[in-house]
This record gives C-alpha cells, structure tokens and sequence, in this order.
C-alpha cells in the first residue's frame, strides 16, 4: 500500500473553526479598546477646555463672556469629540459664574456611562461631596443623538 501525504478535510475544517473563534475574540478586544480610548480621549479633552476657560475668562467675575468659536480658536483644539459629535460651551443660564461643556452626538451606552463617571472638578461632584458623578445628560436616544452636560465654576 501506498501512504499518501496532505491534510483531510475534517482537520481543515477544525483549524478554520479555531481561527474564527480566535477572530471573533480578537473582534470584542478590539472593539472595547477603542471604546475605552475615545471615554479616555473625551475625559483628556474635557479638561483641556476647562483649563482653557479658566484660563482665558479667570480675570473675569464671570463666565459671560463665553464665545464658542473664540474659546476653541484660544485653546487651539477642535470642537469635534470622538464620537462624530461635537463639545459647546456656555454659560450657565441660572448661574453666571458657572460654565457648561456639553458633549453632543453620544451613543446611549457612553452617554450613561460619561453621566455616572466622577467629574472630580465639578459643580455637581464637588457638592454632592463625591457621591454624584456630577454630570446630567439625556441618554434616551438610540441613535447617537444623546448630550452630556459639565458644570464647571463656582
């Protein structure tokens, strides 16, 4: 008898369902890390615009002066966030020595997540004594339409 060589169909098919479930895996660590490093890249530049504003309105009383276009020209950064979306910043209409940043354009996953996480130099956070994550939002939309709000100042 001869022997022959090579690979049966059986033990391909074994080797191909390993690497698809090696990718499928791959997939979801994949997919969680670029979630993490946009909540990652939104919290860095969340600070950066409130270093910003304190930094170019501190000689003033108020944060009336606020202007979009200025403030992010100043600072030098864009007012798109990762999520497609975009950062505003205005004052806060029942307090004029408070600022708000809003994120727009937030899944409802991260829109619930970036309302819950610890903005440690906020209003909301600093008066609750840490107990409150010191944002609001609206996560109720599905379709990346949610906005998160940061009160910043005194």
């Amino acid at each position: 008898m001869k022997q022959e060589y090579g690979r049966s169909m059986i033990e391909m098919m074994g080797v191909l369902a390993i690497m698809g479930i090696i990718t499928v895996g791959a997939i979801g660590l994949i997919s969680t890390a670029m979630r993490t490093q946009k909540r990652t890249q939104v919290n860095d530049e969340v600070i950066q615009l409130v270093t910003g504003v304190r930094q170019l309105l501190g000689e003033y009383d108020d944060y009336s002066h606020i202007n979009n276009s200025t403030i992010f020209g100043a600072i030098g950064m864009s007012n798109k966030n990762p999520y497609g979306g975009t950062y505003e910043i205005a004052v806060n209409p029942s307090n004029s020595r408070q600022f708000i940043i809003s994120v727009v354009g937030l899944s409802q996953s991260d829109c619930e997540y970036l309302v819950t996480k610890a903005w440690s130099d906020s209003v909301g956070y600093q008066s609750s004594n840490g107990r409150q994550g010191g944002a609001t939002g609206t996560c109720g939309a599905t379709d990346a339409r949610n906005i998160v709000q940061i009160t910043y100042g005194e």
